[in-house]
């Protein structure tokens, strides 16, 4: 069923709800999901309404139109996304294949609602994997003394294939800044603890050393700031001292690829309004 998803935010106050549902209502339109939140703090309100499509007398373009003036009155920072054109994802992967696998496999059995337009890897470990799902697979080794042409291939294979999202699915190279600029809100990461603790590398490692009883996994928006964007979800589990970082790490890898699916699937579903560097996920 096609759907159009309605996703706002705005500064709060009385009327906003009845104004776009009497909106939406007034042409004959049938809300079938209504998601509300007003942050006390910031004074920001946040909505978000899935519409049976075939309900509205108009398609996405003449809604926009008609709706400009109750955006404009409630200053609403808005967006219209119509699920008949499929989301394109290009997923982005080093050595480590539980992530990635994950994803592709969801993406097989169409419980993940998109493209997925390519991989990406600075390895060639995964190439046949990928392939056997019918998905193109491109190679580009990044040189660790000169980086620059590397990611010059990437973008241009993201703009190529006319991606809307990225993901990182454990790809073990930092984003340049321009990138994470250009796509910002757009490339997801899955990093391997709870964050804001161990940031970086060997995060298994640091919790071992530091005697964790938790272990986590988080996914988050890649920023300039290394595992530091806002944050979609997050997940743990239970460890004990008798537990080896190998462990740590084969548990974890159960948290991460679960986190991961989780959050792209909220960001697919447009479920997630960044508001500064912390997320509203519906």
């Amino acid at each position: 069923m096609s759907t159009y998803r309605l996703v706002m935010s705005c500064p709060d106050g009385v009327g906003i709800v009845a104004a776009v549902s009497q909106f939406i209502a007034s042409h004959g339109g049938w809300i079938m999901e209504a998601n509300h939140h007003s942050d006390l703090e910031t004074g920001r309100f946040f909505m978000r309404h899935v519409i049976k499509a075939e309900s509205l007398p108009f398609k996405a373009a003449e809604f926009a139109t008609l709706f400009a003036p109750i955006a404009e009155q409630y200053q609403l920072d808005w967006r219209l996304v119509d699920t008949a054109k499929k989301h394109k994802v290009m997923l982005m992967a080093s050595k480590e294949a539980h992530c990635l696998v994950d994803i592709l496999s969801r993406w097989h059995a169409e419980e993940l609602d998109c493209e997925i337009v390519g991989v990406i890897s600075n390895h060639a470990d995964l190439q046949s994997l990928v392939e056997w799902y019918g998905i193109p697979y491109h190679y580009v080794p990044v040189n660790s003394k000169d980086k620059a042409p590397s990611f010059a291939q990437v973008n241009e294979l993201i703009e190529a294939s006319k991606a809307d999202t990225i993901v990182l699915a454990r790809y073990m190279q930092i984003i340049p800044p321009n990138l994470c600029e250009q796509y910002r809100h757009r490339i997801i990461n899955i990093h391997h603890s709870f964050l804001p603790s161990f940031i970086g590398a060997k995060p298994y490692h640091q919790a071992s050393l530091r005697g964790v009883k938790l272990i986590g996994a988080t996914c988050h928006y890649v920023t300039e700031e290394l595992d530091a964007g806002p944050i979609i979800e997050q997940d743990v589990i239970r460890v004990s001292h008798a537990d080896s970082v190998k462990e740590m790490v084969r548990r974890g890898k159960d948290i991460e690829k679960i986190v991961l699916s989780r959050g792209l699937r909220y960001h697919l579903e447009d479920r997630v309004i960044v508001q500064g560097n912390k997320t509203v996920v519906f």
